[in-house]
């Protein structure tokens, strides 16, 4: 057997989940997993035409249900349902997360709650669930989707950036912990793209924005797909426990 063959799951199909894959980029990751042959898994609050028109197209193949990112026992529900539809788990991408912009010495105490249970306690529920189930099947990979918050100080996003700089410690501490049983552990850091959350971003700052990026524009949701499907791939077979910064260079 070969690494590349390593990677791959026994019976030829893939199964991936993916966190808020109704919309954005999840929505793009759901669609670039189906293509490639994978079987999907995903949840959101709600459903919309996207969820709709996809269970139609793909049947067999792909799975949605109802999950609230702030109940832990919703994501341990969906991970078992996931198991009962397609049998196992290849891959996990924590994606879904939430962005609340407050000064932090106004924020009340219970969106710092929201923040961190949405965006660091849920990922790691939800982690925790899959990877026993790649455990299960001989391996897998997980992908964190962190952010550029992690790694450089904004205004008003200080308790959202402790959680993403969480999830990018988290991907180094079970890189260590689960490479013994064939589980890759990456974080992808976004810089700004074009999403829900930049989409209410005035012109003004949007300009400058570009303007600090030596690349001169905003990304797109397919280039930071891109990075996730590599390190979800055997191309990166010998890859865990790294942060790949996707930001156009604004960090450097």
């Amino acid at each position: 057997m070969t690494e590349d063959q390593a990677d791959m799951p026994r019976d030829g199909h893939g199964v991936a989940v993916v966190s808020g894959g109704s919309r954005s980029l999840g929505r793009v990751l759901v669609e670039r997993l189906l293509a490639e042959g994978w079987r999907v898994a995903t949840f959101s609050r709600t459903g919309n035409e996207f969820i709709e028109q996809t269970a139609l197209k793909h049947p067999d193949t792909f799975y949605w249900e109802a999950a609230d990112l702030g109940d832990p026992q919703n994501l341990r529900d969906f991970s078992r349902s996931v198991a009962r539809r397609f049998g196992r788990v290849d891959l996990l991408i924590n994606n879904a997360g939430v962005l609340h912009q407050e000064l932090f010495l106004t924020t009340a105490a219970k969106q710092i709650e929201t923040l961190i249970g949405n965006n660091l306690l849920a990922p790691i529920v939800l982690t925790q669930a899959c990877a026993r189930l790649m455990v299960r099947g001989g391996g897998g990979v997980v992908v964190n989707i962190s952010s550029i918050n992690a790694i450089r100080g904004y205004r008003g996003v200080a308790v959202y950036a402790a959680a993403k700089a969480g999830m990018d410690s988290l991907a180094r501490g079970l890189a260590r912990e689960l490479g013994a049983f064939n589980i890759r552990v990456n974080s992808v850091v976004p810089g700004f793209f074009e999403s829900d959350m930049t989409a209410n971003v005035t012109a003004v700052n949007r300009e400058r924005i570009q303007h600090r990026t030596p690349l001169g524009r905003l990304g797109t949701a397919e280039e930071i797909a891109d990075a996730v499907l590599f390190l979800a791939s055997p191309r990166a077979g010998f890859v865990t426990g790294q942060s790949l910064v996707i930001d156009g260079g604004i960090t450097c």
